[in-house]
């Protein structure tokens, strides 16, 4: 298991709680950062989980990689 993926569960949890507070002492602020830090580890965990997928399937995820960069050659994105 990748280290982001624990982070980003525990500052998730982390940002559960601190929503929680927030609306219960009715403080925005404190809300507002806990939204932020639930949004921060919701994506920390997707980025462990990709890690993950890419140790266990590289040449799967070698394959994906270069499909979009096809697709984004075509396309002329960027």
């Amino acid at each position: 298991m990748d280290e982001n993926r624990v982070t980003g569960a525990a500052r998730e949890t982390v940002g559960r709680v601190q929503e929680a507070v927030g609306g219960l002492t009715g403080k925005r602020e404190y809300q507002a950062r806990g939204v932020a830090n639930e949004v921060q580890g919701q994506a920390e965990n997707f980025v462990g989980q990709l890690c993950d997928n890419v140790r266990e399937q590289p040449l799967t995820s070698i394959a994906i990689a270069a499909g979009i960069g096809y697709i984004l050659g075509r396309l002329r994105i960027l």
